[in-house]
């Protein structure tokens, strides 16, 4: 005769395979739900004005190139580009 041992569901290593994966996430939400509470982005000042100096960063770097432009239209066209 096979007498089979009645285990609670929490002792069986099977329930707790399938179980650990979900509670895991569940734990790594709270902490990272934690970590954004407690510590929070820092707000930058003047934005709009840091931005204007992206800007023209971007802007020189790109009129620093006309002159090249203009030289290689001359050199096709043979019209000689207008002064700044």
């Amino acid at each position: 005769m096979n007498i089979e041992k009645k285990l609670p569901w929490w002792k069986l290593w099977h329930m707790w395979l399938i179980i650990g994966g979900p509670l895991l996430v569940v734990i790594a939400s709270f902490v990272t739900l934690y970590l954004a509470i407690s510590r929070p982005d820092p707000v930058i000042d003047d934005y709009y004005r840091k931005g204007m100096e992206i800007n023209k960063t971007l802007n020189a770097e790109r009129d620093s190139l006309a002159p090249a432009v203009q030289a290689r239209n001359n050199a096709a066209t043979g019209i000689k580009p207008a002064p700044h």
